[in-house]
């Protein structure tokens, strides 16, 4: 880890996002007190809980966390399970009764504090964590990927579900993911991680708005990033004259051509040209996927675009495409990524 520098508000969501081996997980690790930074500090609520000569244990640092499988215990109750922080706190039994079921009330799983967790939904499960994590009144919650085990269709589900609960509840939390869906539903801020450092901290609108460089543009799947070159006429790829453009007055760069960047036109006559992949319904229309032919400068890469289209097209269809300036996002070319 390097370089590390971020701020949470109280009752904001922050997102750590990026791929496996990003070092997302080491950064909770060191906010949960089971690692100690070699450098800088980490302060919560003001105080600093490590750094120089100061390395405040995870039981003292007043945190609550949520686990990838939820970490259940299923041979205690419901209540158990939520008790058990308290309990291992010295939390006497009359209190600890009153607060256990204060917190499942905040879940809504009131009436289940006798069950045995077995018998519960995924999402009710799930409130079970949060419930127990939120028991002791932590100053911040972490969620360590605790979606991850399902399958997509019940994590969208229930990233809705728990984002609802999350603000409900307004708790401070950090949440680790790979999945960008999750952490843009699901945060106020999101920092874009790829080996150890943050590429990228901003609000999901302003990633998706304004991406700082190609890879986290790639790595959040806005669209293709295509090399162009300057000529007289104007920007061209791989020998195909695309026209005024806009974008910097440079030589070369790279643009991120997104779905909203690109019309649907007749491919006779088109510059931009290319192959439909896929067609898949969306809401009230269907994303297009569409391989561009190559021109004379062929890089040898294969370059794929994603469109949106009121009817739906045919695999093998081909077809043109138009390039709308206005929704182009520029960058300089040979970027170094993040």
């Amino acid at each position: 880890m390097r370089e590390i520098d971020i701020g949470l508000l109280a009752g904001q969501t922050l997102a750590l996002l990026g791929p496996s081996g990003c070092g997302k997980t080491t950064l909770l690790r060191l906010i949960a007190g089971l690692l100690s930074p070699t450098s800088g500090a980490i302060a919560i609520n003001g105080a600093v809980v490590a750094g120089p000569g100061i390395f405040v244990p995870p039981e003292k640092r007043q945190l609550g966390m949520v686990f990838q499988d939820y970490a259940l215990w299923p041979h205690l109750t419901v209540a158990g399970n939520v008790a058990f922080p308290l309990e291992m706190a010295g939390v006497g039994k009359a209190e600890r009764e009153q607060r256990v079921m204060a917190a499942l009330d905040r879940v809504g799983l009131g009436a289940m504090a006798g069950r045995n967790p077995s018998a519960l939904s995924g999402g009710q499960q799930q409130r079970v964590a949060i419930a127990r994590a939120i028991v002791a009144e932590p100053r911040i919650v972490l969620f360590d990927e605790p979606l991850s085990n399902l399958d997509r269709e019940l994590r969208e589900t229930m990233v809705a579900e728990l984002g609802a609960l999350i603000r409900g509840l307004g708790l401070t939390a950090v949440y680790v993911t790979h999945d960008q869906s999750e952490a843009l539903t699901l945060a106020d801020q999101v920092a874009v991680m790829k080996a150890g450092e943050i590429a990228q901290l901003a609000t999901p609108e302003d990633l998706v708005e304004d991406p700082s460089s190609p890879a986290v543009a790639e790595f959040l799947r806005l669209g293709a990033v295509l090399p162009l070159l300057r000529k007289a006429e104007g920007w061209s790829f791989e020998g195909k004259v695309l026209g005024a453009l806009g974008g910097p007055d440079r030589a070369a760069a790279e643009v991120l051509v997104t779905p909203r960047a690109l019309r649907l036109t007749e491919a006779d006559g088109a510059v931009l040209t290319g192959e439909v992949l896929a067609a898949q319904f969306r809401d009230n229309g269907y994303a297009v996927t569409v391989r561009l032919d190559p021109g004379t400068g062929h890089s040898g890469i294969q370059h794929t675009v994603q469109i949106s289209s009121d009817t739906r097209l045919r695999v093998g269809e081909r077809i043109g495409l138009q390039i709308l300036p206005a929704h182009l996002r520029w960058f300089p070319a040979h970027i170094a990524t993040p």
